[in-house]
């Protein structure tokens, strides 16, 4: 739990990083998935905080579960955004803090998963992989480390 926690820590360490010192602004999928990794901060600090035995493990295992699918689906539909024919891209929107200011929370909620130009935009990459691409990694990491103590806990 502790390595989960510490991996988790240095994601956030490392969008921020991205956000304030290489200057690069987080499109409304970038804030879904940093969000997404804060949940797993959580689940895995509560988890090292209880130091949970057979029955914990896999309750925390099924919150983790949950989670890596819930950051799978974000960072892999951003990744398809980025991956798309440049005449396909959905049109730059106005940004999520006027979405937010504006619109109903489900409203919201739907254009940020329909994602718009921002979110197509490949700003950094490492090893020809961008920033959803390594997220998506990570998420299913996560994945198999949960599902290990949803099904194996002991």
């Amino acid at each position: 739990m502790f390595i989960g926690l510490l991996i988790s820590l240095g994601m956030l360490a490392t969008a921020l990083f991205f956000q304030y010192y290489m200057e690069l602004i987080p499109c409304p999928l970038c804030i879904v998935q940093r969000v997404i990794v804060m949940v797993f901060a959580g689940i895995f600090l509560l988890a090292l905080l209880q130091g949970p035995k057979t029955w914990g493990r896999r309750v925390y295992g099924l919150l983790l579960t949950l989670t890596s699918i819930a950051g799978l689906i974000v960072a892999g539909r951003h990744t398809w955004l980025q991956h798309l024919p440049k005449d396909t891209i959905p049109e730059c929107g106005p940004g999520l803090e006027f979405w937010m200011n504006n619109l109903p929370a489900n409203e919201v909620i739907q254009k940020v998963f329909q994602g718009s130009g921002e979110c197509a935009e490949v700003v950094w990459s490492f090893l020809s992989l961008s920033i959803p691409e390594w997220s998506l990694i990570a998420f299913g990491l996560f994945l198999l480390y949960s599902l290990k103590l949803l099904f194996l806990a002991r």
